[in-house]
């Protein structure tokens, strides 16, 4: 990630990252996927602006540790870590349970197949 080029667009909100490679760049979501193969530069940066950052709002399952898949949603996006949060359907009073995950995307959480 040290080589990593952060892209935030015109209103100053990071997109995510173009990662150098070969002549070209690859663009990296927030979540650290690879959102497409090697690009130049503008190409790079119209992906990550065209993507924006609306996936963040998406639900999300999460594996346990026993092989249940969760309903969840992302709370906090950092390059540090990831914190999913248990979709608690909105309901006030509802325990509030964390996940702390490893930064990028883990195998272990995935768009909620709809």
């Amino acid at each position: 990630m040290e080589d990593w080029i952060e892209h935030r667009r015109a209103d100053g909100e990071r997109v995510g990252w173009m990662r150098p490679e070969g002549e070209g760049f690859v663009p990296v979501d927030l979540l650290g996927r690879e959102v497409s193969g090697a690009v130049d530069w503008l190409t790079a940066e119209e992906t990550l602006d065209g993507i924006g950052i609306g996936y963040l709002a998406d639900l999300y399952e999460l594996r346990l540790d026993d092989g249940s898949w969760l309903r969840v949603r992302l709370a906090e996006v950092s390059p540090n870590r990831i914190v999913a949060k248990q979709d608690d359907f909105g309901a006030v009073g509802a325990p509030q349970l964390y996940y702390t995950l490893p930064f990028p995307l883990p195998e272990t959480l995935r768009p909620l197949s709809r």
